[in-house]
């Protein structure tokens, strides 16, 4: 019997049966029917991905390569800036089910590499354009096609011509269930240098409304925060950068 198939045992005994942290955060939230409290119904309207970076959820998080326990207590994930785009990107662009001319699409390239049972081990790809991101591009090309024409996809719009993107490959190994070692490459695929900004971020899901005692993020030093939460106790994130990549470690 192999390693994971101890844990996976392990695991089904669990009155909760799941690996404690996982890829369970949501890519998109913005959008779907759980984020729909208006009045009408139409959940692409009411929250579309322009207010995604500014509005509160009510029923779930969402983020870039992310992962959290499998309340969605504590999330983790990763914030890409190229320099030339108005807003971080956090979380995966796509249009609605009114903008698409074939209904809802991500309009992104990203890929997850890899990814055992019990999470042990998980590799996810993106990749992020070094030009700006071109979302009005993609929302007024397909708004004028029709449903018998094609979509008008990333790749159409030539920001990744040349090569001109980064690779950015995140890869979560873990010790036990509760110390996970994270680590961000970023590989220039162009032949010039280019700036990226990357962001490794740690927050709550904000369910604390009515608790007599609310989460807190506090640095530690100036490689380490600590995140307090009435529920879950205490994890801290360790960050390093080296040569190209992040190393992060988040551990109970």
């Amino acid at each position: 019997m192999t390693i994971e198939q101890k844990r996976l045992i392990v695991n089904s005994y669990k009155k909760i049966p799941l690996e404690q942290w996982g890829p369970y955060l949501s890519e998109r939230q913005w959008g779907t029917v759980r984020e729909d409290y208006g009045p009408y119904g139409d959940a692409w309207n009411y929250f579309p991905y322009d207010h995604a970076h500014c509005r509160q959820y009510q029923w779930g998080e969402d983020g870039l390569a992310g992962i959290s326990d499998f309340f969605q207590n504590l999330c983790f994930g990763i914030a890409l800036w190229n320099g030339k785009d108005k807003t971080l990107k956090e979380r995966l662009f796509g249009l609605g089910n009114g903008q698409g001319n074939h209904g809802e699409d991500v309009k992104e390239l990203y890929y997850h590499l890899d990814n055992i049972p019990s999470h042990f081990y998980m590799e996810y790809l993106y990749k992020y354009p070094q030009q700006a991101f071109p979302y009005q591009q993609l929302i007024q090309e397909n708004k004028i096609r029709s449903k018998h024409e094609p979509e008008f996809e990333i790749l159409d719009t030539g920001v990744f011509d040349n090569n001109e993107y980064f690779d950015v490959l995140v890869t979560y190994a873990k010790q036990n269930s509760t110390d996970i070692f994270i680590k961000i490459d970023v590989t220039n695929r162009f032949h010039k240098a280019a700036d990226i900004t990357v962001l490794p971020t740690l927050w709550f899901y904000n369910k604390w409304e009515d608790w007599d005692t609310k989460p807190d993020i506090s640095l530690r030093s100036k490689n380490s925060v600590i995140a307090t939460h009435p529920r879950l106790g205490d994890y801290y994130l360790y960050f390093r950068p080296a040569n190209g990549n992040f190393l992060c470690r988040v551990e109970r």
